[in-house]
Formats: structure tokens, sequence, C-alpha cells
């Protein structure tokens, strides 16, 4: 059987999840506590970070090349352009979201308000999380801006970008951190892209201690 180890509300086993489930490959989901590794948990990455994907009795780490590789192996159906020019904006964008997004947003939002918790390192920081509030705003008005001028935010046809993006703001509207009504477009776009049978299993996710916002399963917010 196909695993993946992840971590409920991390955006990067999000970003898998999404794309294995588009692609209709079944995975059991182990929850693994990274940041208690066991012995186990570090022969199967050495670097101690989920998500880890077994397939085939192969073990891949690192969120971009396991989407990457199953795009490869599993073309069906696509998540990246064929053109040189549409994966390089697919690429930069998934790179914008996992690099400057969770620097300035994720991390801190669900850092403090989330993992602190889990892992009881104490109370959040108020001034870290309104930062991260505050930084969330600049990204819906360039995500809003990017789908001013295309259907999705890579171009017209949904990618791994919009995947990408996705799951770092499914994980903070999980606790109600989402300005939503800032941007129409990017709500919207939200909408089309949680109404995915591939959503299903993110929007089942209940973290012990911690129940999601009330509309975090509704469709239609």
């Amino acid at each position: 059987m196909n695993r993946l180890y992840h971590v409920a509300l991390s955006p990067f086993c999000r970003k898998v999840r999404l794309t294995l489930a588009e692609k209709k490959i079944e995975v059991e989901l182990i929850e693994e506590r990274y940041w208690e590794p066991s012995p186990d948990f570090l022969r199967r990455n050495p670097a101690g970070k989920v998500p880890v994907l077994r397939l085939d009795n192969r073990m891949m780490s690192e969120s971009q090349a396991i989407c990457e590789y199953l795009e490869e192996t599993v073309p069906t159906p696509p998540l990246l352009p064929r053109d040189a020019e549409g994966r390089y904006e697919v690429r930069r964008l998934c790179g914008w979201f996992d690099d400057k997004f969770n620097h300035e947003v994720t991390r801190k939002v669900m850092g403090e308000r989330v993992w602190k918790k889990v892992m009881k390192k104490g109370y959040p920081d108020s001034k870290t999380v309104k930062e991260g509030l505050s930084a969330i705003k600049f990204h819906i008005d360039y995500m809003s801006w990017l789908l001013d001028q295309r259907r999705w935010l890579a171009g017209d046809v949904m990618t791994l970008a919009d995947f990408t993006a996705a799951a770092h703001l499914s994980c903070l509207d999980y606790i109600s951190d989402v300005d939503w009504n800032r941007s129409d477009a990017v709500k919207d776009w939200y909408a089309k892209i949680k109404s995915r049978p591939a959503f299903r299993s993110l929007l089942a996710d209940q973290l012990p201690g911690l129940p999601p916002a009330p509309q975090y399963a509704e469709l239609d917010f």
C-alpha cells in the first residue's frame, strides 16, 4: 500500500495530497508528529520533514519534487503546461507561495496560533500573528491582480500553482484567518478549487483540540 506520512495542517503535505487525489492515486495517510522524530521516521527522511511519500516501495521527500515526479509518471490530468514558458510560470508561483507566502504568512500565523499549542511551546506571540495577518493582504491583492488577467493563477487552466496556493490558504482558513471579502476574484477562485473532489479529504481534517472554523468545510463559504 502506498503511504503518505503527513501532518493535516501542513501546506506542503496538502499540496501533495491534492496532487495525488487529482491524479487518482490512492494512498494511506499516516499522521507523523515530525517534531517528535522517531528513528523510523528519520530513516524515511533524514531531514526530519514531512511530507514523505512511499510509492511503489520508494521513499520520496520534498513536496515540489514529489509533485513533479507524479506529474511526469502520471501525466493525466496534467498539472503543468506543456510549453516551457507555462511551466516556468507555474514553478515561479509554486516558489512564491512555498517560500515568500510561507515565510511571511503561514509560518507566522499557523506557527503561533496552531503549532505552538500542538507542540506545547507556550502562548502565541500577538505581534508575530499581526505581522502575518497584515502580510496576507498583499498576497491576496497580488492573486487578485493575477486573476484579473487569467482564469487561474498561472494561466487559463488549473495547475500545480493553484494547488500550492490553495494548500496554504486552506490551512489559514481552518482557523478563519483569511479575509475572503478583500477580493471577489480570489474568493471565487478558492470556491472553485474547494469544490473539486480532490479537496474533499482536506475539508474532513480535524486537529484534536482545535476544531475548524464554521465556514471551513462549506463549499459556498
